[in-house]
């Protein structure tokens, strides 16, 4: 019921990303969905890919700080305020979203996110009709 992220801290100064994006070419690491969030020094890059034990693997091979995480994906109807509906039901049941990013993919949205209380968002997903996306529905 949830799908693997990758993080990955890397420095905010050129060339760093770069570093990140070649190694999971020379992989052959199909990124599906990214999102970078920077401070001053810092950021994180998220992502979910096509493999990502062996994006893992290869990442940490050349000494580059990441893990793995594990995330909803949840598929919604390409309608405006699907999302707001979705967080909605979060909100009510007093989950704190702790990120969320989203992707369009064959005609659906696809909301990932991480809350602080998995346990309950797996329950409100079920309870309120929710699509949850495993890695294997994904390129």
């Amino acid at each position: 019921m949830t799908i693997q992220q990758l993080s990955i801290f890397i420095e905010n100064r050129p060339g760093t990303l770069i570093r990140v994006l070649n190694v999971l070419k020379q992989a052959h690491i199909q990124i599906i969905a990214s999102t970078l969030a920077d401070t001053a020094e810092y950021g994180i890059y998220r992502l979910i890919c096509s493999n990502p034990q062996l994006a893992l693997q290869a990442l940490k091979a050349t000494d580059l700080p990441v893990m793995l995480s594990d995330v909803f994906a949840i598929e919604l109807d390409d309608e405006p305020g699907r999302a707001a509906d979705a967080v909605a039901a979060f909100t009510a049941a007093g989950i704190n979203i702790a990120y969320m990013y989203s992707f369009l993919y064959h005609g659906k949205g696809i909301l990932i996110l991480r809350t602080d209380q998995p346990d309950l968002t797996r329950q409100v997903i079920e309870r309120s009709g929710m699509k949850f996306l495993s890695e294997n529905e994904l390129p």
